[in-house]
């Protein structure tokens, strides 16, 4: 009936998540409200983990990519579950450290880390280093003689695979603001001045294709096209480099349109090509990495509004205004995603309006979904969005000075806060 397995309607005919009344938990923890299901995203953790143990011999692991949602609890998790980090910011590590997550199984990405970010990354003990430039090489290796360390990298290549009009152009996608090119020789020639660094240690080769992705097709292309590219290091430099992270960007359901792909059937099909891509080359089968994020918690989170007024506008439609918008989920105002929408109150009546979500900030753009269908709405209902596991709290803001909502964790029908509603004075506290 619904997007995402951990939903379902009581006898009320209340939407719930993780067993719990979504109208109850509007009540006890306020709206617009953040929620999780923790069985879900620990369900689709083992996923992967097994997936590895069965495709891979165990020979992998699993990144949880933390710019989706990056929080203790999901670190905690992500540890508990044997899953790896990939971060992008310092901030995000913090984070991490702060969760007493292991910084031996922490990645650390970003296109222009700082100086101030790759000090603190090497104090922390970061695990690697993905390096997206010759200017970040140079600076680390820098700043690693400066400390007296040896960083571990990895170079993020751009393997010219477009994974989103399928059009698998193996010399296209060189206008990235990411990575080094393979077609103009860049990535090989960064490979090279790699190897005559004494405070860096090339252990590891990445890729990224893209997000939101249906098809495995493109990622078997780009796990393909990395091989060879390893195979050719090791022909012409004599270096075999044991690692290969074949980044994320798997798909999930947002609306009933959405035919993701089953992450095992990715795993099973990858594998086969590394390991013949692995045998031509007479290399040793690498070591895997992936980084799913929004897999991991995208479908597993809803967010909870009240309806507060209702404005219908004769032949051209009706708005329904909420107590969020853009500052809580921005996705739909900087690209159209598409979500679906429930009328939680009366989640066991087939959607009978379609209505405009309309936010609460000062700005025409304020929208979550236009012309989408939903059970009749009234003022005072509780409206759910599906889906927003992902993208939603980690781009959120305090535009129109709205205190960012409350995050809850919900399992077998009991819910704790992970993550504080904002205040007034949390708004105003570095203001000077």
């Amino acid at each position: 009936m619904f997007v995402n397995d951990c939903l379902s309607v009581n006898d009320q005919g209340h939407l719930t998540i993780g067993g719990c009344d979504t109208l109850k938990l509007a009540e006890e923890f306020g709206t617009p409200l953040y929620v999780l299901d923790e069985t879900t995203i620990r369900n689709t953790c083992r996923a992967y983990v097994n997936s590895f143990k069965k495709y891979y011999g165990g020979n992998g692991m699993p990144l949880y990519a933390s710019k989706v949602l990056s929080c203790k609890e999901l670190c905690r998790i992500a540890n508990e579950e044997n899953l790896g980090l990939d971060v992008v910011s310092g901030g995000e590590i913090y984070t991490a450290v702060q969760a007493g997550f292991p910084m031996e199984k922490v990645h650390f990405h970003g296109n222009n880390k700082t100086a101030d970010e790759i000090r603190y990354a090497l104090d922390v003990n970061i695990g690697k280093f993905v390096v997206d430039n010759l200017y970040e090489l140079e600076l680390l290796n820098r700043i690693c003689e400066e400390k007296n360390k040896t960083a571990n990298i990895s170079f993020r290549i751009k393997p010219g695979v477009d994974a989103h009009t399928h059009n698998f152009i193996r010399t296209g996608q060189i206008d990235s603001k990411f990575g080094f090119a393979l077609e103009t020789g860049e990535a090989f020639e960064a490979v090279k001045k790699a190897l005559t660094y004494d405070n860096v240690c090339l252990k590891e080769l990445h890729c990224h294709i893209g997000s939101q992705i249906f098809d495995i097709d493109p990622f078997v292309t780009a796990a393909e096209i990395m091989l060879d590219f390893m195979g050719k290091i090791k022909d012409e430099l004599g270096v075999v480099i044991s690692e290969l992270n074949l980044g994320g960007g798997f798909g999930i359901m947002y609306t009933k349109e959405d035919e993701p792909v089953p992450y095992e059937e990715y795993m099973e099909k990858v594998s086969v090509a590394v390991k013949a891509k692995a045998a031509e080359h007479n290399l040793p089968v690498p070591y895997i990495y992936i980084e799913p994020g929004r897999s991991v918690v995208g479908e597993a989170g809803i967010t909870l509004y009240t309806v507060g007024g209702k404005k219908e506008i004769p032949d051209v439609r009706t708005y329904v205004s909420i107590d969020g918008g853009m500052t809580d989920n921005v996705r739909y105002a900087l690209y159209q995603s598409a979500y679906t929408v429930v009328n939680a109150d009366k989640a066991d009546k087939e959607p009978d309006e379609i209505v405009t979500v309309a936010g609460k900030c000062c700005e025409s753009g304020d929208l979550i979904q236009e012309h989408t269908k939903v059970a009749s709405v009234e003022v005072g209902d509780t409206l759910a969005v599906l889906s927003t596991g992902a993208y939603n709290y980690s781009m959120a803001s305090n535009y129109n000075r709205i205190p960012r909502p409350a995050m809850v964790m919900v399992k077998d029908g009991e819910a704790r806060v992970i993550i504080k509603r904002e205040s007034y004075e949390d708004l105003v506290k570095n203001d000077i």
